[in-house]
């Protein structure tokens, strides 16, 4: 996941945006606490989400506390107390991140991301023996995209995008709620789609100057057109599909039982997901910026 799944602030009552922040911050001290410190640079708002979603569907209580962490010394932070939710949540952020910064490693040749994949390995000793399947899971699926991805014949978009998509699914209904498997991995399945065309959308210019593998060009851009000729071409078409799993995520978020931050994940999945799409397409207020 690549940090794209966030509310709407404008949308948000303010409670909710401290609930949210609560969440982030209690993410970031379970990685702390039950991983390490230098893992908590891999912190990102998708698996604050995943935190967020998966406590929302169970009925214990929420304990926040108030304390300063090293960032905001002079500060003290609301954070939600480490829970179930919280510490699967922060063992799935490392483990994306880290197959994320091999991935980094040998597209861009970077040595950044080399030094911090080898540091960030060393934390997997701590594991939780539950979670090695996520941990397999993880590794066979980004496998798969990756020589999915390498296949100069392979034109569908959606047979490149499963993987990722299966992946995200697959993460989203293994937690402990069998109940809601099927609505949690079709959800999943959904938001994973988003995000891995969201993703190569904004990142299409970069990709496309630099000649690396981009998805939307290898699979529409059958002319091979220039950046801003293609990339005009491509914008309803790239518009519907990301609408489309939006609604998908929206649809089966309402048919799941939650038990508390409705109103939150609501905003989320309603306004945050077609907000980012208005930032990446460039559309209303983010027309006029320089850059995505």
């Amino acid at each position: 996941m690549f940090g794209y799944v966030t509310p709407y602030k404008m949308e948000l009552k303010i409670k909710d945006y401290e609930k949210f922040k609560a969440y982030y911050c209690g993410l970031c001290r379970s990685i702390k606490y039950n991983i390490g410190n230098v893992p908590r640079i891999s912190l990102n708002y998708d698996m604050t989400f995943l935190a967020l979603l998966l406590d929302s569907l169970g009925t214990g209580e929420q304990t926040y506390v108030k304390k300063r962490c090293i960032l905001h010394p002079l500060q003290e932070k609301i954070f939600l107390k480490d829970n179930d939710s919280l510490k699967y949540a922060a063992f799935c952020n490392i483990y994306l991140s880290y197959f994320k910064l091999l991935d980094d490693t040998v597209d861009d040749h970077s040595l950044k991301s080399k030094i911090f994949s080898i540091c960030l390995k060393t934390y997997f000793s701590k594991t939780d023996e539950n979670y090695k399947k996520v941990f397999i899971h993880i590794k066979e699926n980004l496998s798969n995209l990756y020589e999915l991805e390498k296949k100069t014949n392979n034109k569908s978009i959606d047979m490149i995008s499963h993987p990722f998509a299966h992946l995200t699914g697959f993460i989203l209904s293994s937690f402990k709620y069998e109940k809601f498997k099927e609505e949690l991995y079709f959800l999943g399945y959904n938001l994973g789609k988003w995000i891995y065309i969201i993703d190569a959308l904004d990142d299409l210019h970069d990709d496309m100057s630099k000649g690396k593998f981009n998805v939307l060009n290898k699979c529409f851009n059958v002319e091979n057109l220039s950046y801003e000729r293609f990339s005009k071409k491509i914008e309803g078409r790239i518009d519907f599909i990301l609408g489309t799993c939006a609604a998908q995520c929206m649809n089966t978020f309402e048919k799941l039982p939650i038990k508390k931050n409705k109103e939150l994940l609501h905003n989320i999945l309603q306004y945050g997901l077609l907000d980012k799409m208005d930032k990446v397409f460039k559309r209303g207020v983010y027309k006029d910026e320089k850059s995505i």
